[in-house]
């Protein structure tokens, strides 16, 4: 019987999702054939695949906004221990003036990810029985498209990585073959059905969302906060459509389908990459994931 380990997309979130896929690992002892994610989700699952987890949380933990970006279009100030974030006009100015299609440019991400899922990750999980996909969205194509590690050169399969996690405007976007590819999560946030069409009977996924909307966003000051307000506002909803069509292919397959959402709101701007903050959510995502079975594993603890 198939198991898949399916991750949302979250940018800074990931490192929720960390801690729950590692207390599924490491404390679970749970094996999954199929690894597939969206977004941050695309970064965390070629680690988890191999069992990486240390090599893992070090990357969650230690990256900040130059990992990201070569050209942050994001200012960042803390308010009383809030992050404030408005746009750096200048940058965006001169990225505009250099030919630039995006408000920022994320090239250090790309390198990151080449430096972080080594070519040898790469041979051994291409040789292996486990499958790893991510998932783009095709601009060009009008089309969500899911990229197996099996089906791409190690150069390729990093790109599609990237392309991923690619959160236009504010991110770079990716052109290939005269196709040009934008952040999975645009059209496919939590790609359940995408694991079940690819045979999973038992899926353990981990939504960076709240499961019953929490917050109420500030009024937009300036058109750059309003587009990103309204991009955050469409994949919210993706998200909730992506579930509900999850949960009736589930059901209609007879696929044992568990949820893992975060318990409570962690940012409104999942692109701030704060690495104190990161390490604090990580080990939520493991204390959270261990809550949650120890209360399921009681609920079905037979009276002695």
């Amino acid at each position: 019987m198939k198991k898949a380990l399916v991750i949302s997309g979250g940018g800074s979130k990931g490192a929720f999702a960390g801690g729950v896929a590692q207390y599924l690992l490491q404390e679970k002892k749970k094996e999954y054939d199929l690894f597939l994610g969206t977004s941050t989700g695309s970064l965390l699952i070629s680690h988890l695949a191999l069992g990486e987890i240390e090599a893992l949380h070090k990357i969650y933990t230690s990256v900040g906004q130059h990992s990201i970006f070569n050209v942050n279009p994001f200012k960042i100030k803390s308010v009383n221990g809030v992050h404030v974030v408005s746009i750096r006009h200048r940058s965006t100015l001169f990225n505009f003036l250099n030919g630039s299609k995006t408000f920022g440019e994320s090239k250090n991400l790309r390198k990151l990810i080449r430096k972080s899922i080594t070519k040898d990750m790469y041979k051994q999980l291409y040789d292996s029985t486990k499958d790893v996909v991510v998932t783009v969205s095709n601009l060009t194509a009008n089309r969500i498209e899911y990229k197996s590690l099996k089906e791409y050169a190690y150069d390729d399969f990093c790109d599609w990585v990237w392309s991923s996690c690619n959160y236009v405007p504010f991110m770079s976007l990716f052109e290939k073959e005269g196709h040009q590819y934008a952040d999975g999560g645009f059209g496919c946030l939590i790609p359940i059905r995408e694991a079940i069409v690819r045979g999973a009977k038992e899926i353990d996924a981990i939504i960076l969302e709240t499961e019953v909307t929490q917050i109420n966003r500030l009024p937009a000051k300036n058109p750059f906060s309003l587009l990103f307000a309204v991009q955050e506002f469409m994949m919210e909803h993706v998200e909730k459509h992506n579930v509900t069509i999850g949960k009736l292919s589930a059901k209609s397959n007879d696929v044992k389908l568990n949820l893992y959402y975060t318990p409570t709101v962690l940012t409104t701007n999942s692109l701030v990459f704060d690495k104190k903050q990161m390490k604090q959510w990580w080990q939520s995502g493991f204390s959270y994931a261990k809550k949650r079975n120890e209360e399921n594993s009681s609920e079905f603890r037979p009276n002695l």
